[in-house]
């Protein structure tokens, strides 16, 4: 493959790249996976905890969705059906594998001078938090995360999830009146 062809790839548009993998081009499928790879990694990473059981989340979404391209209706928006698929996966992993979502890198939450003492209030933070996210409902929990973790609209997530923006709204203020309750106790 000649340097200039794989660069030439970069500026396909994802409708087009979705018409070449289907024709069967392994490359073209290649450059979706590379471009939504990063993005479909961090939301599993969230959601399972881990990045080894993410990366395995992540694998098993490109996996599906390889096998069904031709179900994707719209191929401009290929990206926000691969993200249903892979958050289904991170919802199906959590369901099978009951893991917690650790917080340790949730912003606000990591100290970043070296106080001894800050740190270990921010352990004990990180431990409340991550128990109150633990025992909300797996949808109350991504949709929170979206919003408040990685700065989702809810346009984006309602497009992305196909999920009315209402219904989302709902969630998060579930999942944010649920976690002050379960933090009040927490703090008593």
């Amino acid at each position: 493959m000649k340097p200039d062809a794989r660069s030439d790839i970069r500026h396909v548009s994802d409708a087009e790249l979705v018409v070449q993998a289907l024709r069967g081009s392994e490359r073209a499928f290649g450059e979706i996976v590379r471009r939504y790879q990063d993005l479909l990694y961090r939301h599993a990473e969230r959601m399972t905890g881990r990045r080894d059981d993410a990366e395995d989340v992540v694998q098993s979404a490109f996996i599906k969705a390889h096998r069904n391209l031709r179900k994707c209706r719209d191929p401009e928006r290929v990206g926000a059906w691969l993200f249903r698929i892979g958050a289904n996966a991170c919802k199906d992993f959590l369901k099978s594998q009951r893991t917690t979502v650790p917080v340790e890198k949730m912003p606000g939450l990591v100290a970043t001078d070296g106080d001894p003492e800050r740190e270990a209030e921010l352990g004990s933070v990180r431990n409340e938090i991550e128990q109150a996210l633990r025992s909300l409902p797996v949808e109350q929990r991504e949709a929170f995360l979206m919003k408040h973790v990685e700065g989702w609209s809810y346009t984006e997530m309602s497009e992305t999830l196909d999920v009315s923006v209402p219904a989302l709204k709902m969630r998060v203020h579930r999942a944010r009146e649920e976690l002050q309750v379960l933090l009040q106790s927490y703090g008593s």
